[in-house]
């Protein structure tokens, strides 16, 4: 199989970031917390990409903090799927109050700005990891539950659908062995884009002081931490934001290749 530039690219790149997460703390020259330097150093020999406000390698941060946003991010793109897609499907299939009652109450909670209410519930919620992800989870779920719906909607009308209704399966039956294979082309596209939301929205709670907290690092408190420099041409707050632009690139060039890929497989089988 022969990958275009363009997913070879996203796939180069993905994989980059993810080796570096998951090995940061062997690749870190240095602790993710330590001033090692003088405030604001230029790239050097012993400081790669230079020292941030307070004299930390800005590399050794910028490592960590890919661990820290992969990790956030994934966990919430997980929750949000596991929680969006159950309730999308289970919604089409069942019809009824049951669709009625979960679409309406999607509709309540896609009426309020996300961003809004993550920063009201983590403003009284302690600030940890596992509150971050469960806030970005649940309000990204809403726009899942949509598209899973959707999709949904169109699959439960196939004639092996109503023949599974027929045998007697039941509604998991129906949802996990007819509904979710053939809807898997939209829903892993929709992964990539949810995954880039994710990193994008705990970047902004980072950069508002109310998203990942000292000691640890994220490229969006990383992006805070400096802003100032660039008053006094210091770039130590581009470097943070160009990884975050780049991972957002290279995961959106996998995600297109894929869903292509996908849909050339079903167009063949179908043909």
């Amino acid at each position: 199989m022969r990958l275009p530039l363009s997913a070879l690219i996203g796939l180069t790149f993905t994989s980059a970031f993810v080796f570096i997460a998951v090995f940061a703390h062997l690749i870190a020259p240095y602790p993710i917390d330590l001033s090692v330097g003088k405030v604001w150093e230029g790239p050097s020999a012993e400081y790669w990409l230079g020292t941030d406000t307070i004299g930390r390698d800005i590399l050794s941060r910028l490592i960590y903090g890919a661990q820290i946003t992969i990790f956030v991010a994934l966990a919430a793109s997980v929750l949000s799927f596991s929680l969006g897609a159950f309730f999308g499907f289970l919604a089409a299939v069942k019809g009824g109050w049951i669709d009625q009652l979960l679409s309406r109450g999607v509709d309540l909670m896609m009426a309020i700005p996300a961003l809004i209410v993550a920063l009201v519930l983590l403003s009284v919620l302690p600030l940890n990891l596992t509150v971050l992800i469960l806030v970005i989870g649940v309000l990204d779920s809403t726009r899942v539950f949509r598209l899973s719906r959707a999709v949904a909607a169109d699959i439960a009308v196939m004639d092996y659908v109503e023949a599974a209704k027929l045998r007697g399966e039941g509604g998991v039956w129906v949802i996990f062995r007819e509904i979710l294979p053939n809807a898997l082309s939209p829903l892993v596209a929709e992964f990539g884009l949810r995954f880039i939301f994710a990193i994008l929205f705990i970047s902004t709670l980072s950069f508002l002081g109310l998203g990942i907290q000292p000691p640890l690092a994220d490229w969006g408190g990383m992006v805070k931490e400096n802003k100032d420099g660039l008053i006094y041409g210091k770039a130590a707050a581009l470097l943070p934001a160009g990884a975050i632009a780049a991972l957002a690139i290279s995961v959106n060039l996998v995600a297109d290749w894929v869903l292509t890929r996908t849909s050339s497989l079903k167009g063949g089988r179908g043909g």
